[in-house]
């Protein structure tokens, strides 16, 4: 019975030992982890290879630009001024009139427009 459980503590010292190997220090940034898994200096375990996937995109976002052109050829800066004239317009208000407001007795009872089929 003593033999059994020193053979599995045996494996299980290995099984920690080959566990401690794989664990990356903290002071390498996840970008250089990423360069170096895809180069093959380093060998993920399968959660922390899910893990960097997960992770890379809250740490290196993809960087976009739009470029913007106008039909009748104007440089970008006539755009920025036509822009600024434009939020410097006054602000167009809308009529509205107040609902007419119903008395509670109305409300009350079946509805007579609801119909069920």
């Amino acid at each position: 019975m003593e033999a059994r459980l020193s053979k599995i503590n045996e494996v299980l010292n290995r099984i920690e030992a080959q566990e401690m190997r794989e664990a990356i220090p903290d002071h390498i940034p996840l970008m250089q982890i990423a360069d170096m898994v895809v180069r093959g200096k380093l060998k993920l375990s399968q959660p922390q290879m899910r893990l960097l996937i997960e992770l890379l995109p809250y740490h290196a976002p993809k960087l976009t630009a739009v470029a913007t052109t106008s039909l009748d050829g104007g440089s970008f800066a006539a755009l920025l001024d036509k822009a600024i004239e434009r939020s410097r317009a006054p602000l167009k208000l809308i009529e509205a009139e107040p609902v007419e407001q119903h008395p509670p007795e109305e409300m009350k009872g079946p509805m007579k427009g609801l119909r069920r089929y």
